[in-house]
């Protein structure tokens, strides 16, 4: 009886604890151990777990990153958990989200996040197959100040919205635009559906042609497995001239010279990853990255139970 009564007190004790520091305690907390246990405890941990405080950044890359893929996280009930997810974040932040780091949400959410994020500096949606031009253009509009933009993997989304967030967000320094491997497709197969592998953007040119006529800040630019050519390249190297960090690994359209060229011409270039820079152009085909398997199993049928 003793044990029960100090158990008892225990669980009394931590469930009368103010607000303030409930939620001082919940910021020492994963999002991951605030949405599956500590949301449950009670309806005054509840409430905190739903303070602003606790949401200007939403982050599950961690998670995604964590384990090994699954089909299931392309199928349409697993992206309305993401986008469920990011709504309540968006609702319960007030306003004051300024970092999102998600993958597979659609147009639904990103539409709630540009009504209601005005401060957002940094947005990472990869592999959203249902992210378009036209939600990402309201996110132009109304995130003036993004530094941060990765739309990877995203291929409903083309060169025209490059253009418009050149256009509108005049701060922006990073830009991560890298598609799936389609030398070697095999190691999606079974894992993307193939109608999106096919989708895979073939217009290189112009997706440079905006980066380099708008967003002449850049510092940092990831641009794996595009199918720019050389022409692309150099309109890139003539219009962002701030790069820091060039990535064109996986860009079978480019030779050495071209590699050369880009060197040459950006001056504050401190790292090129060359298309052959982890190994040769002649075994593309045959190896396996291994850099698309980046999700853990045990977040697949729960998505933190919500």
């Amino acid at each position: 009886m003793e044990g029960n009564e100090e158990e008892e007190i225990t669980n009394s004790e931590w469930a009368e604890l103010t607000h303030e520091l409930l939620t001082n305690i919940l910021t020492r907390l994963s999002i991951e151990d605030r949405w599956k246990g500590s949301m449950f405890v009670c309806k005054s941990w509840f409430q905190a777990c739903k303070d602003p405080s606790l949401f200007s950044v939403f982050n599950l890359e961690p998670f995604f990153e964590s384990g090994t893929e699954s089909p299931l996280w392309w199928a349409p009930s697993f992206e309305r958990k993401i986008d469920c997810m990011l709504r309540n974040v968006v609702y319960w932040s007030g306003g004051d989200l300024n970092e999102i780091r998600i993958r597979h949400c659609s147009d639904h959410s990103v539409n709630f996040v540009a009504q209601r994020c005005s401060n957002l500096q940094v947005l990472s949606i990869k592999s959203c197959p249902n992210v378009r031009d036209s939600s990402i253009a309201k996110v132009a509009s109304a995130c003036l100040m993004l530094l941060e933009l990765d739309i990877s993997y995203c291929y409903e989304i083309s060169h025209e919205s490059l253009e418009l967030i050149g256009r509108k967000c005049l701060n922006l320094k990073i830009l991560r635009r890298n598609l799936m491997n389609w030398l070697d497709p095999s190691q999606h197969l079974g894992i993307v559906p193939k109608e999106y592998l096919d989708a895979c953007p073939q217009n290189g040119n112009e997706e440079a042609a905006a980066i380099g006529k708008f967003m002449p800040h850049l510092k940092h630019l990831e641009l794996r497995f595009s199918k720019l050519s050389v022409h692309g390249l150099v309109l890139i190297t003539e219009g962002c001239p701030c790069l820091e960090y060039l990535d064109l690994f996986g860009c079978a359209n480019l030779t050495s010279r071209d590699m050369e060229t880009a060197s040459t011409n950006l001056k504050n270039l401190e790292r090129l990853v060359k298309p052959n820079f982890y190994i040769p152009r002649s075994v593309f085909h045959t190896e396996r990255y291994g850099h698309w398997r980046l999700y853990d199993e045990r977040f697949q049928t729960n998505v933190f139970q919500i």
